[in-house]
């Protein structure tokens, strides 16, 4: 395995980007892996799945792993080591370790995608304060039902440049609007603009990151009117221009 990490000193959070295959290895303590951006294939046991945006994946301690990867991606590392109040008790790590890999509600989705912007500025202080919050809601997502939105947040993850108005969302999932309103603040505790505005922002961080396009090019990909757009949103979002976000990038690696 080839990994690149980027963690917080003593948290249980940091973000990977696997390579070629490596060994098959294990560890002590219970992990969670959630893509952010791209694919990985990840083998628990024998039993093997592609992680992305809709699926994630618990290695129980001690289960025999590897991942591999042919492309360009970035996962979330949540370690559950430790006894503290947060982490999972001997009857969820049981339950997670036998399903193994598990679906990515929209809650959980919400999370990553807030904790990826914010990781940017402070990704201690993130972990401090969001890490409970992301564990508490990974254990409620196997039994939660399916999301009343799921057809739509996919069409929104496939092509967040699009155009989107509430309207156009609200036509495509077949509510009305205001009913669309609701369902996201019910289960995503976000408006649609968010929602749309996260997804635009993530895949725009990650083309920053991972290509030599120009942030002309990125901006416009993106669904932004222009580069100066996309720069009032990032300072926004996270404090940094593009050019700053991808400076501090390459100089990380």
């Amino acid at each position: 395995m080839t990994a690149t990490t980027t963690a917080a000193a003593d948290s249980r959070l940091s973000f990977r980007q696997y390579r070629d295959l490596g060994p098959v290895h294990s560890h002590g303590h219970a992990q969670i892996v959630l893509p952010v951006a791209g694919s990985l294939e990840l083998e628990i046991e024998g039993r093997g799945a592609r992680l992305d945006a809709g699926v994630a994946a618990f290695v129980a301690p001690g289960a025999a792993h590897c991942q591999w990867a042919a492309g360009a991606n970035r996962s979330l590392i949540v370690d559950c080591a430790g006894d503290g109040a947060h982490a999972p008790d001997e009857g969820m790590l049981d339950r997670l370790g036998r399903q193994g890999f598990l679906r990515v509600t929209p809650a959980v989705r919400h999370l990553v995608d807030f904790i990826t912007l914010a990781a940017v500025r402070d990704l201690d202080a993130v972990a401090r304060h969001w890490t409970p919050l992301l564990l508490d809601t990974l254990m409620a997502a196997p039994t939660r039902p399916t999301s009343r939105l799921h057809a739509l947040l996919a069409r929104l993850k496939a092509a967040p440049e699009h155009p989107w108005t509430v309207e156009a969302m609200a036509r495509t999932a077949g509510f009305s609007a205001s009913r669309l309103h609701a369902l996201f603040r019910e289960e995503l505790d976000q408006t649609p603009q968010a929602y749309l505005a996260n997804l635009r922002l993530t895949r725009v961080m990650d083309q920053l990151a991972g290509t030599t396009l120009s942030i002309a090019q990125i901006a416009y990909q993106g669904g932004y009117a222009d580069q100066s757009a996309l720069t009032r949103a990032m300072r926004r979002a996270v404090g940094l221009t593009p050019a700053a976000y991808r400076r501090q990038h390459r100089q990380g690696r």
